[in-house]
């Protein structure tokens, strides 16, 4: 799970009287006035049915995180400390690769959000490194959910599988004053592949290889030099070669509930989702379509979030808020099968 490893849409219109033309639109005219080609459809986050267990929407009163400190930093420095924290509901436990969040809190949400709902997950850190030591870095802690409980090894893509939650975007006064990522909603996935891992035993040889694609909700400081203001955005993780893509910009205005969903279709492509408010996905919110580090998603073994935070012992991180992570998928039909019939000689 390692770091490592806006759509603006808009229209030139062009018209005769903006352009002072007497005799008609130029080609170049009628080329820019036309609209832009159509988005393929693709696998829509939220498509088909609800994966029973493989959901949390935090109302139960009982909803409880054990810590079970000091947390895992096997990422940093190859130490996994058991036990790991987990929920009590067993539907969600700590990363070994980075450790859990310093504060995993069952809390009323902050303003409405989906109907019915009336209580989230808050999720934030300030510790988020070694346990006992500070790095002065960028760290991340891990929330995982239990994908085990509820489909075994995950889900093929055979089965059209996708994962939709709701965060809510704090004013920008309570985020951690950071250029940089500060929140994660990502997947574990699985593909036949030369294994890339620096730890792995079987590394450079053709195998099992696991990747975490998904998005990173970063945080932009205001730029009196450049006369920008303060803003987020939403960035991919990754293109074909591993590159980071930019997403849509979030503005003052446009922060509270968001809706960020992950899609992941039979030919193995992973589909990127966002949209400002909690209504259902659309056509309308997909941002990007890619095979990531150039890899076909054979299986979608999990899904998590990652908080981040400068590691200084002192700065706490931008309280981030969930809500309603869902779980989706769509049977594939199955092959009829012929019985065989005994041969008459």
């Amino acid at each position: 799970m390692g770091v490592r490893h806006d759509a603006v849409r808009g229209i030139v219109m062009l018209t005769v009287a903006c352009l002072g033309l007497t005799g008609g639109m130029t080609r170049g005219a009628e080329k820019a006035a036309s609209p832009p080609a159509e988005k393929k459809p693709v696998l829509v986050p939220g498509t088909g049915t609800l994966a029973k267990n493989a959901h949390d929407d935090f109302e139960d009163e009982k909803w409880k995180w054990y810590y079970n400190h000091p947390k895992s930093s096997e990422e940093q420095d190859k130490r996994m400390r058991g036990p790991l924290g987990k929920s009590a509901n067993g539907r969600w436990f700590e990363g070994p690769k980075r450790g859990t969040p310093d504060v995993v809190k069952r809390i009323e949400l902050p303003t409405a959000g989906i109907e019915g709902s009336s209580h989230g997950l808050l999720l934030a850190t300030q510790h988020a490194g070694i346990p006992g030591r500070v790095t002065y870095q960028m760290q991340q802690d891990d929330f995982v959910f239990n994908m085990s409980r509820a489909a075994g090894r995950g889900f093929s893509v055979a089965d059209s599988p996708s994962v939709v939650t709701r965060v809510y975007m704090p004013p920008f006064d309570q985020w951690e004053n950071r250029t940089g990522p500060s929140f994660g909603f990502r997947a574990g996935c699985f593909t036949h592949a030369i294994i890339t891992g620096d730890d792995h035993p079987d590394e450079g040889k053709f195998g099992l290889e696991e990747y975490w694609p998904g998005m990173f909700v970063c945080y932009e400081k205001a730029n009196p030099k450049k006369k920008t203001e303060r803003q987020a955005y939403i960035r991919v993780r990754g293109g074909r070669n591993g590159g980071e893509i930019r997403g849509p910009t979030i503005t003052e205005p446009q922060l509270g509930w968001w809706t960020l969903g992950l899609s992941f279709s039979p030919d193995g492509m992973v589909h990127y989702f966002a949209s400002e408010g909690v209504d259902d996905l659309t056509m309308d919110d997909h941002i990007t379509s890619q095979y990531p580090y150039g890899y076909r998603t054979e299986w979608l073994k999990t899904f998590f979030f990652n908080v981040c935070a400068h590691d200084d012992g002192r700065t706490w991180s931008t309280p981030w808020v969930i809500d309603d992570p869902k779980v989706y998928f769509v049977k594939r039909p199955q092959m009829a099968t012929q019985q065989s019939r005994p041969t008459k000689r």
